[in-house]
């Protein structure tokens, strides 16, 4: 049976946890951050775990997440 490919794209974006927890970064991070208010601008600064469905869907492109 061939390897699994990974999708990139997926790998870059996301990271899995050690208790298999699929984190994300907030998005619009990348410049004119300047503007935002500072409410804003704290919660960018987290992260955040994604839903269960999104999950499933997220780790399906990642054959070999461990």
């Amino acid at each position: 049976m061939p390897k699994l490919k990974t999708r990139k794209a997926v790998a870059k974006r996301f990271k899995i946890s050690a208790k298999k927890k699929v984190v994300g970064r907030t998005a619009g991070q990348g410049h004119f951050n300047a503007r935002e208010a500072g409410k804003t601008t704290r919660s960018k600064r987290n992260d955040f775990v994604l839903f269960k469905t999104d999950a499933e869907n997220v780790l399906r492109n990642l054959p070999y997440a461990k």
